[in-house]
């Protein structure tokens, strides 16, 4: 309540991406020191066991995550477990630095309780990123988005992904490929079955006679592999993707990425609210298709517990925040865990993993 009514208006008075770098950057100071990092968890941390889960041979200690595209460079990774998250998402990396699209490139829709951006993977690059990114064992595990650097072609997609890979051996606790961003020119179209099909059999599998595109590979094939989706898929192109994630032992699914089906006249993919209820019906569909044997990452308009809640229900193991972070504070978190276990509570469920795809 205090940063919605006290805080909220005054940030939401200066450009957003400028706000959200003064974030970071608060983000870096508080969680350089030991000090402070104890006394922000005394404030957000929210521990309970009915909220842990272990999935992908990783233990995590509650289902709601920090999205990918908050912290793109990994710079607030001493924060984050700080502020009660169960993983974080960070990236999308890319192999080399990109500055992304010009400004002004995110937007508030603020009657909407939503976000447009057009970023464009702007981050510091693999090198970079991949150096404030310390070994396992982390706080909270730690997955890398990793997309496909702008001026590299289709047809070369895999040798992208790779590289960044590559980078983070030894380092990420697991991988998304994001194939499905509407930012980066023809990225949505890896999407496709034959494209899609030759990517990860590159990407999750080794490629002989490759040996630096084998050590990337292999890299891939002992650390999870997930892949991010769009939401503006037909299911039936949800099946088809479906087929080939169980066919290259793809770990799990993020759905969903932002929507482009969206009547605001700046181009761009929208999060937040409008989002909720088609990323959730995706969250449904996989869920069944699949016979809850793959992992579902829930993403899209989670701002309550209750909107983690259908998620779960509808079939996702974890869901993450990203809109509803700038829309609800840091707080978020842990008013959904409790709210989670509440709603556990009622409907007579003895932990989270209880209630995934129960609907």
């Amino acid at each position: 309540m205090f940063y919605r009514t006290l805080v909220r208006p005054w940030l939401f008075r200066a450009d957003p991406e400028a706000v959200h770098e003064r974030a970071l950057k608060l983000a870096v100071r508080l969680g350089a020191n030991r000090l402070t990092r104890e006394a922000v968890e005394t404030l957000f941390v929210f521990d309970d066991w009915r909220l842990r889960q272990t999935l992908f041979g990783l233990e995590f200690l509650n289902p709601v995550g920090l999205g990918a595209g908050y912290d793109k460079n990994a710079v607030g990774i001493e924060l984050w477990p700080a502020l009660g998250f169960g993983f974080v998402e960070i990236g999308s990396v890319t192999a080399r630095p990109q500055r992304g699209n010009e400004s002004q490139r995110l937007f508030r829709q603020t009657n909407q309780q939503a976000l447009l951006n057009r970023m464009g993977f702007n981050n510091d690059g693999a090198d970079a990123i991949a150096a404030r990114v310390p070994p396992p064992p982390h706080r909270i595990p730690i997955g890398v988005n990793v997309g496909k650097d702008r001026d590299v072609d289709l047809a070369k997609a895999a040798q992208s992904y790779l590289a960044t890979i590559e980078k983070f051996r030894g380092r990420a606790d697991f991988f998304v490929l994001n194939v499905s961003s509407p930012n980066t020119p023809g990225l949505r179209k890896l999407q496709e079955k034959a494209a899609l099909d030759e990517l990860l059999a590159a990407v999750v599998a080794p490629v002989p006679g490759r040996s630096s595109a084998v050590s990337a590979a292999e890299t891939a094939a002992a650390t999870p592999v997930l892949l991010k989706i769009a939401p503006d898929l037909a299911f039936e192109e949800i099946d088809d993707i479906l087929e080939l994630a169980k066919q290259h032992n793809i770990a799990g699914i993020v759905a969903t990425n932002t929507t482009i089906n969206h009547p605001m006249p700046a181009q761009g993919g929208l999060s937040g609210a409008p989002l909720r209820a088609r990323a959730t019906k995706c969250v449904r569909h996989i869920w069944r298709y699949t016979g809850g044997q793959l992992p579902i990452i829930g993403v899209g308009g989670v701002f309550t517990a209750e909107d983690a809640y259908e998620k779960i229900r509808a079939g996702a193991s974890f869901v993450e925040v990203w809109t509803g972070m700038i829309y609800e504070g840091p707080g978020i978190v842990g008013a959904i865990n409790r709210g989670l276990l509440q709603l556990l509570a009622r409907d007579g469920f003895r932990n989270i993993a209880e209630a995934v795809g129960t609907e």
